[in-house]
């Protein structure tokens, strides 16, 4: 495993530490499809919560935050729209993104509720 998907799964784990603190449950984790995949599958009460995790060690080609590129919003949203077509859903719905930055002593998270 290179460093980056060392780094990369310890931000998942770190995200998905930090979720659970706050009371969401999880339901799936790096679900599939063929457009693309999804980080973290929740529940938040009542809420389905599609959370996507980025994480950037260097700033120089942009933060966590500006990978989010509409072209990998469309990905999330047809891959949420797999999700629950085989997890039908009828509550209210939100993509959040937990973009997260390595610190000396772990890392600094910024949770983006309905980030689009």
């Amino acid at each position: 495993m290179t460093n980056r998907h060392l780094l990369g799964r310890q931000a998942e784990e770190h995200a998905l530490f930090f979720l659970k603190r706050h009371g969401l449950r999880l339901l799936a984790r790096n679900y599939r499809s063929r457009f693309g995949e999804i980080d973290l599958i929740l529940l938040d009460e009542s809420v389905l919560v599609f959370a996507e995790v980025r994480c950037r060690a260097n700033p120089r080609f942009g933060g966590a935050l500006e990978s989010i590129t509409s072209g990998k919003q469309k990905r999330l949203l047809q891959t949420a729209q797999h999700y629950l077509s085989r997890h039908p859903y009828d509550g209210p719905i939100r993509f959040d993104v937990l973009a997260l930055t390595p610190t000396s002593w772990g890392f600094d998270l910024e949770w983006i509720r309905n980030a689009f």
